[in-house]
């Protein structure tokens, strides 16, 4: 299997790398700090399977991963987050992931949700596969992403760096956006989610348990 890690943290590729390189079947052929980056070394790499974290600068893991299958159908790729609430799943699943894993799952689960997704099987971790069939149990007329559901991936983006309490010129810097561009998406999150401040998105997200009280 040929593996493409994505992720911003070099010390993160590294430790994917040695534990994947102890695999036998396994075969790390590539990485890239960024979905840009990804795009571009994809086709020399011709990776089976690629590893992608979703929170990133630039366009980030979601744009990316519709990027790579609007041009390689039959890539398979594995997001990859530290979130572990059920908006950032949906989210990847919808752009084309076959699997999903949280970054605190043990090592061993890396390794069996990428020779899952190889053979053509999706790969949810086992806990957020549950919290999302509750979800789809209780979801009301807006469907189980609630309100969220309306935003676009760079919306969804915006809205929580702001959740998390950036200001627009450190959302700009760390997404690659011009300010006048991350406004457009902050008019459009507060119009979509009927919102008028900053402490309001806070309060939403922490009600959706996308973020802790202590990020």
């Amino acid at each position: 299997m040929r593996v493409m890690l994505v992720d911003d943290h070099a010390v993160v590729r590294m430790g994917f790398k040695l534990l994947l390189q102890a695999e036998p079947d396994i075969e790390v052929v590539a990485e890239a700090d960024s979905g840009e980056a990804a795009c571009q070394e994809v086709g020399v790499a011709a990776p089976d399977v690629v590893v992608m974290d979703l929170s990133m600068a630039g366009m980030g893991g979601l744009e990316a991963i519709k990027r790579l299958l609007a041009h390689q159908p039959q890539l398979r790729i594995l997001a990859l987050s530290a979130h572990e609430d059920t908006s950032h799943p949906r989210r990847a699943l919808q752009a084309g992931a076959l699997g999903y894993l949280s970054k605190r799952s043990a090592p061993e689960a890396l390794i069996d949700a990428l020779r899952s997704i190889a053979r053509g099987q999706r790969y949810l971790d086992a806990a957020i596969a549950q919290r999302m069939a509750m979800q789809d149990l209780d979801s009301g007329p807006q469907g189980p992403l609630g309100p969220l559901g309306q935003l676009s991936a760079r919306e969804f983006e915006v809205f929580m760096q702001l959740a998390r309490g950036q200001s627009v010129a450190q959302i700009s810097e760390a997404l690659k956006l011009s300010a006048s561009t991350v406004g457009t998406h902050l008019y459009n999150v507060k119009q979509k989610l009927d919102l008028s401040n900053q402490a309001e998105m806070t309060l939403l997200a922490l009600r959706h348990g996308l973020i802790d009280v202590g990020s």
